[in-house]
């Protein structure tokens, strides 16, 4: 059997395309060769497990430690601290028996005597017997939740300064977040307690990101070693661009195009028009790891920079950092100015999930494609004509009870969109914090059109949006499109708001319609 792109668990070299995961991360040696205690933090599904393991491998071959990679993530179901750092350290137990030669295991925790024993007593236990130094990497420490994650992280500072012969040298915490960032609710009275103190032993908390476009280019190469099979460059290009070398997404792509789009005939050449039936498959699909990332939309600290993101506005500078952070730390948005969904597969799917109860809710008469669609062309201008009508008659109905109302109005504008472009075409979205805009990118039929989308927010913004919309079209070297003002300010009668005019700049004819 041919090797395959995995989307589930950790990858194992003999059955799975993969880079080599050591070089993701570096100065980890010196770290542990330093007796220093670290964290390594990245989203869902980027690799950190694989890494663990190919490192727990290697540093186990070299001879000089005992390493031991130990997943703890079924503590959380722990009755109470001391029961949930049992279970821990009988999953330390159980990888030390897969894993280590038994010379090298701890104790069997029904023989820590007496009874249990604390945490602390049983990594200090295990190290005074060991021959070797210990490294520890505990992954998906950040699952135990309030007093259960403060006791561990007070355990394991307890034995810091007894390493190495009496604790383990080097201990990594391994999650999605730094600790830094956690707040301990410790009992529902009080106020959050900062996880800066019980931890406050670690070096450095380190980053791990997504595959470079070598490393993407690489993975895809694997698979055309193994089948024959080739992507040409421009299909690298557009996986890496769609992907933004997300891990679990370049694979899952990857595998669409090849196990069900092509249904591993590898005598049959990709294509791009195959990368984005892909990409639509997946989006609709909605994998776990796409179902994980949308339940966090609505946690506060999320839907806050995704309105922002959506409207193009900034944030208010004392939330900025925490929730940009928290938002980023999730996988959500880039890391860098501009801030924006981390990758077009997001930046699609996000728009798509929180727009989807109205996508379903129009009446049929009105989103029929046939009314807008005749020959395999698109009548937009129609489109939009009739989207104003329904809006005048439904928008506050609509929105009244809407959980994103900030950026309600795009939303339904781009579910109406949607309901009728499914037919045959598709849809892109330029959306970044501080753009001032939401920029909507649409093909049908071999035509492409532009729909700038702006929050009326001062005198400013209708000229403000007309010299983005000429820009905008200039880099697409397009001569004409839309520029849609939602009007804001309480008190303007429909008859204000709603009009339609049509403005030359720069060469540019851009329809102008009010909403």
């Amino acid at each position: 059997m041919h090797k395959f792109f995995n989307t589930a668990g950790p990858c194992q070299p003999d059955i799975h395309y993969m880079t080599d995961p050591l070089p993701r991360l570096s100065g980890i040696r010196e770290l542990i060769d330093g007796t220093h205690y670290f964290i390594i933090h990245a989203p869902r599904q980027t690799g950190k497990t694989t890494y663990l393991y190919a490192l727990m491998r290697q540093l186990n071959q070299e001879g000089k430690y005992t390493a031991l990679t130990v997943n703890i993530q079924a503590a959380a179901s722990g009755r109470d601290s001391d029961h949930a750092m049992q279970i821990a350290a009988t999953y330390i137990y159980n990888q030390a028996r897969h894993h280590l030669p038994n010379s090298e295991w701890p104790a069997a925790v029904t023989e820590v005597s007496p009874g249990f024993g604390s945490f602390n007593g049983y990594l200090q236990q295990w190290a005074e017997q060991n021959s070797k130094p210990i490294v520890l990497f505990i992954d998906e420490a950040d699952s135990l939740m309030d007093d259960l994650f403060l006791t561990l992280l007070r355990q394991l500072r307890a034995g810091f300064e007894a390493r190495p012969k009496g604790f383990p040298q080097s201990l990594a915490l391994v999650g999605l977040r730094d600790v830094r960032d956690y707040k301990i609710r410790v009992r529902p009275e009080r106020d959050s307690l900062g996880t800066g103190s019980p931890f406050n032993v670690k070096t450095e908390s380190l980053f791990m990101l997504g595959f470079t476009e070598a490393e993407v280019n690489a993975l895809l190469s694997q698979h055309t070693q193994e089948t024959g099979q080739f992507f040409p460059a421009e299909v690298r290009q557009e996986i890496y661009r769609l992907t933004q070398g997300q891990p679990w997404l370049t694979n899952a792509l990857a595998r669409q195009i090849v196990a069900k789009v092509l249904q591993n005939d590898f005598s049959q050449p990709i294509t791009l028009a195959q990368v984005a039936q892909a990409k639509e498959e997946l989006i609709q699909r909605r994998d776990t790891h796409l179902d994980s990332l949308i339940d966090k939309l609505r946690e506060p600290r999320v839907k806050t920079v995704v309105e922002a993101i959506i409207k193009g506005e900034l944030l208010e500078f004392d939330k900025l950092n925490d929730e940009v952070a928290y938002t980023c730390d999730l996988g959500l948005i880039t890391h860098r100015p501009p801030i924006r969904f981390a990758n077009p597969i997001y930046q699609e799917i996000i728009p798509r999930v929180l727009s989807y109860g109205f996508q379903i809710s129009f009446p049929n008469d009105i989103v029929e494609p046939l009314w807008y669609i005749k020959n395999k062309r698109l009548n937009l201008d129609a489109l939009l004509v009739a989207f104003q009508k329904f809006y005048r008659r439904n928008s506050e109905a609509w929105l009244a009870k809407y959980d994103f109302r900030e950026v309600g109005r795009q939303l339904l504008l781009m579910a109406f969109l949607q309901r009728i472009i499914n037919a045959g075409g598709r849809i892109e979205r330029e959306m970044a914090i501080g753009n001032g805009r939401c920029d909507l990118w649409i093909e049908y039929g071999g035509e492409q059109f532009v729909i700038e989308l702006k929050l009326y927010r001062d005198e400013y913004t209708r000229e403000d949006g007309l010299e983005q919309t000429a820009r905008y079209l200039s880099r697409l070297g397009l001569s004409q499109g839309y520029l849609i003002i939602f009007e804001t300010r309480s008190g303007k009668t429909w008859e204000e708001r709603i009009f339609r005019e049509t403005v030359e700049v720069d060469g540019k004819t851009i329809m102008v319609m009010g909403m």
